[in-house]
């Protein structure tokens, strides 16, 4: 049972690949759970995060809700580094193999981690695929984390950078709703955004919220599928992994 977000895993944690058991034991005490599994998961992600230093690689967090396009948002970016950086991935979602099989395509290694019932992935979780997908030093993972906008907010994994995909097809109020969500990204990729003049999204409102509950995220208008503004946030990600964060 997560006692932070409420969720139970009850059906289990799976990592798709060379995968072990996962431990995991039923509470008595909500509050001392909540207080015990954030206190390990921070331990965790601290050794998640030095191990990625002395590695050289540069982890990226991919959050977002369900069908705001990071699956696709993935692919591109894998094609677009091609050939200049060693990308791998880690694929969270509740049951199937249905997007690590879609990076697959693209050439990419891949781990897929299966949380059953849970709404997030954890440190403990990233460890354990990171060891099944044995990442080559100075390379970028890309995890992109189970689609919600609370919960994996509020478990750090020892990831280098947050980013936040929302889609134009989502209020642009998305901030101020989720304020813990869009306050700990250091980068929004604002996508589908040839879809805008379709849709009733007005832009200059949603980087105002934004700009309300984390005034140092950059924002990136994106349309993964037509390609606009991914130069600009392959850019970045060539500005991250050159100065890498201590």
């Amino acid at each position: 049972m997560c006692a932070t977000c409420g969720c139970s895993d009850d059906a289990g944690v799976r990592v798709i690949g060379p995968s072990k058991e996962h431990e995991h034991a039923e509470p008595d005490r909500t509050v001392l759970l909540e207080q015990r599994v954030l206190a390990h998961n921070d331990l965790l992600a601290r050794r998640n995060r030095e191990w990625f230093t002395e590695q050289g690689i540069l982890a990226v967090n991919l959050m977002s809700s369900p069908g705001a396009g990071k699956t696709t948002v993935l692919e591109r970016t894998i094609r677009e580094l091609s050939g200049d950086l060693a990308v791998s991935v880690v694929e969270g979602d509740q049951e199937t193999e249905f997007d690590a099989e879609r990076i697959r395509a693209t050439g990419c290694q891949v781990v897929q981690v299966n949380t059953g019932a849970g709404c997030h992935l954890d440190a403990d979780m990233l460890a354990r695929a990171l060891r099944a997908l044995d990442p080559p030093a100075r390379s970028v993972v890309f995890v992109e984390n189970v689609g919600n906008l609370v919960c994996p907010a509020l478990f750090d994994l020892g990831e280098q950078r947050r980013v936040v995909i929302m889609s134009v097809t989502e209020g642009a109020d998305k901030p101020l709703k989720y304020p813990h969500m869009f306050g700990s990204a250091d980068v929004v990729l604002l996508n589908k955004i040839d879809l805008l003049p379709h849709l009733d999204f007005d832009v200059d409102t949603f980087v105002r919220c934004l700009g309300k509950v984390n005034p140092r995220a950059q924002v990136i208008q994106l349309s993964a599928t037509r390609g606009t503004g991914v130069g600009t946030w392959r850019t970045l990600l060539s500005e991250w992994t050159a100065n890498p964060p201590d």
